[in-house]
């Protein structure tokens, strides 16, 4: 797993972020450290299903990205 798909992962540009925990600065695609919490992402639901590689729906009904955040989504289901 890489930094970005850490829940600690607070992207600042497109390259790089901040770890919330100790504030220290980190590349986004770089591989994860021993703090590593899963983001919670679409593309860990099981309601999401990819219909192409960069896109897919959520419960068949509307159109989500896999990498988008769904820490708000109450349907979120692993």
């Amino acid at each position: 797993m890489k930094h970005y798909d850490c829940k600690f992962y607070l992207a600042t540009d497109v390259f790089k972020g901040m770890c919330k925990r100790d504030k220290t600065s980190i590349n986004a695609d770089d591989n994860s450290c021993q703090n590593f919490e899963k983001a919670q992402k679409c593309r860990h639901c099981l309601n999401f299903s990819y219909t192409s590689e960069d896109l897919g729906t959520c419960m068949g009904r509307y159109d989500a990205y896999p990498e988008m955040n769904a820490v708000t989504c109450k349907e979120f289901t692993t």
